[in-house]
């Protein structure tokens, strides 16, 4: 009987040697394939999280602000057009004759030298 527990003993310290071989061995390839998946993904510039969650806030913002901006526009292209559906009567009821074309042209002018004034 001692023999055979003797042999029992051997077998069970050959297993945990083996079982503990085993983890070494996987512990080893997991760094491996870490390793290398890291040095994959730093050569691919993937960005990180807290850089996408940032870009992400950002946009976020500025459609908010584009979207306030719009609404803004609208109200003042609105403003606009009732203004020139006021002026619009004046100016059909001012006439076609030579005083209203010269009327016309003279600030024409005076931009053109401002703008020359400006240079």
């Amino acid at each position: 009987m001692s023999a055979n527990r003797r042999i029992l003993d051997d077998v069970a310290k050959l297993a945990t040697s083996a079982a503990g071989l085993v983890q070494g061995a996987g512990r080893e390839a997991e760094s491996l394939l870490r390793q290398r998946l890291e040095s994959l993904l730093d050569r691919m510039d993937l960005v990180t999280r807290e850089e996408f969650d940032a870009v992400k806030a950002m946009a976020a913002k500025a459609r908010t602000e584009n979207e306030a901006l719009e609404t803004r526009l609208a109200a003042l292209e609105k403003a606009i057009q009732a203004g020139n559906a006021k002026r619009a009567p004046r100016t059909a009821a001012a006439g076609t004759g030579e005083g209203a074309v010269k009327a016309k042209v003279k600030p024409a002018k005076k931009a053109r030298k401002s703008l020359k004034t400006a240079k």
